[in-house]
């Protein structure tokens, strides 16, 4: 029989699907931009000639159209960097029903821009849905975390990858050419954001404020009691509740934790930086570049209809994002993490050795589009959902908004240069650049192994506990070489 910790009730699910529409949105916007690549960029010509009465330039297409796919991440960095300013003042619910209002002005500016012949609408409208992505990207983690029982945390935070990927197959699905991903219908493919904003919504104010901000943030007992009783399905709350007031006693032991603090104070230096690290290993695997530009990996790889290929790469990152969500809690996170990484690591090298030889073997495009599958899976099993909800159970409620900034800020910073700079490395290196992943996977797999701790079916509390200790042993150890030194250690002059 299910305990009352273990179940997963309405009220529960409600909050959870509903907050899963934003990273929906961020999986949407990072995919949708790949399939129509050829009719955009011609938009971009006609446009060009219309108001200069000349072509644009080979330089000038590449220059627009690679600003068009990274403006995206940019506004992911300044959004991911406001998480912080938005949860405090707002709350977790209200900032994620606000932040809907980025994604309207967006859906606008994509969707009128080819009725009004502007390339930089549509430029400014990636950057302003980079914007609201980068602050769901912080937003839904942290409520997830916070409303979620111990023994679920992390089952639940596998949703909100759960909802990136399917909003990549849904962009992928729409993006082809018989649907939206045409010359008339494009711009209702980037507008489509309009229509999970608008649910989102409409449901948010059905459900229930984070308990965790209730009562640690705003001091009100009652209704954090309320809350919980509500979203675990039972009066017997009292575990949960002694557990938050044990860490609102220990965030009053502490002086408000700025992102400045995270670096400075020895008790969070070390699990921000595995936070940060945690979220390089995601973006510096080289999944982008798959999602990014898998399109032409696939041309290249001899693929004679590669859409349809590409559409098959998001049915199994979808497929194995579901495998992840039912193994997390019983193999933990840090076994996946490093299975994943491990996974990538081959596959990255089966790619690479498929791509230079296909011109040779024809069968090798087959060999080229499984090892791309195989590396999607693997990143759906570890590097894919983990780094998002781990970042939440590192830190306690105090510096819990503060360090999502900044690992959101390493992720999306990370995006952003596999977004510019991969089509240039890859004219630079040919099939051999995913050796460079590799490369950056193996070194994460390392850094996992040595630096990262289980969390699985841990309070925020106990976690936190145990950076404290750590962090008390490294103070001790450097006071006693302090202490060796002043009294006679082997450099004193004594």
């Amino acid at each position: 029989m299910e305990s009352s910790g273990e179940r997963v009730t309405l009220p529960l699910m409600l909050a959870v699907g509903t907050a899963v529409i934003g990273s929906l949105q961020f999986g949407y916007n990072t995919g949708v931009i790949n399939a129509p690549q050829k009719i955009i960029e011609n938009f971009y010509n006609e446009t060009w000639n219309s108001r200069y009465s000349e072509g644009i330039t080979t330089t000038a297409l590449t220059t627009l159209w690679s600003a068009s796919v990274a403006i995206f991440s940019v506004g992911g960095i300044c959004g991911s960097f406001s998480v912080g300013l938005f949860v405090n003042r707002f709350g977790r619910k209200n900032s994620m029903l606000i932040v809907n209002v980025l994604a309207f002005i967006a859906a606008g500016l994509m969707g009128f821009s080819k009725l009004a012949s502007s390339f930089e609408m549509l430029i400014i409208g990636r950057f302003v849905v980079g914007l609201y992505s980068g602050l769901s990207t912080g937003f839904v983690p942290m409520y997830l975390g916070e409303i979620a029982p111990t023994a679920l945390r992390g089952a639940l935070g596998t949703l909100h990858q759960l909802g990136i990927v399917i909003g990549i197959l849904m962009a992928q699905v729409f993006g082809v050419e018989s649907l939206m991903g045409n010359a008339t219908l494009w711009p209702m493919l980037l507008a489509f954001t309009f229509i999970p904003a608008v649910l989102q919504c409409t449901l948010l104010p059905f459900c229930p404020e984070s308990p965790r901000y209730l009562l640690i943030n705003c001091n009100e007992e009652s209704k954090a009691r309320s809350v919980l009783t509500k979203l675990r399905g039972t009066d017997e709350v009292s575990a949960d509740m002694l557990e938050m007031k044990e860490e609102s006693r220990q965030m009053m032991k502490e002086k408000a934790v700025t992102i400045v603090e995270l670096f400075r104070n020895d008790l969070y230096r070390q699990p921000i930086f595995i936070a940060i690290m945690l979220q390089l290993s995601q973006q510096l695997s080289g999944i982008n570049a798959v999602f990014y530009y898998s399109t032409g990996i696939f041309e290249r790889a001899g693929v004679s209809q590669p859409v349809y290929a590409t559409i098959g790469a998001g049915v199994v990152n979808t497929a194995f994002t579901v495998v992840s969500l039912f193994i997390v809690e019983r193999a933990g996170r840090r076994s996946l993490q490093m299975t994943g990484l491990m996974g990538m690591a081959v596959s990255a090298v089966c790619m690479t050795v498929a791509m230079e030889l296909t011109n040779q073997y024809k069968w090798m495009s087959y060999v080229s589009i499984v090892a791309i599958f195989s590396f999607v899976a693997f990143f759906e099993i570890g590097p894919g959902p983990i780094p998002w909800f781990i970042t939440a159970e590192l830190f306690g409620q105090g510096p819990r908004p503060a360090a999502i900034a900044v690992a959101g800020f390493s992720n999306w910073s990370a995006n952003f240069m596999v977004g510019m700079f991969f089509p240039y490395v890859e004219k630079l290196c040919g099939a051999y650049v995913f050796i460079i992943f590799t490369v950056f996977l193996l070194g994460f797999f390392v850094f996992t192994y040595l630096k990262v701790p289980e969390t699985k079916g841990r309070t925020f509390d106990q976690i936190a506990a145990e950076f404290r200790q750590s962090a008390g042993r490294s103070s001790e150890k450097y006071s006693s070489s302090e202490e060796f030194q002043t009294f006679g250690g082997a450099d004193s002059p004594l």
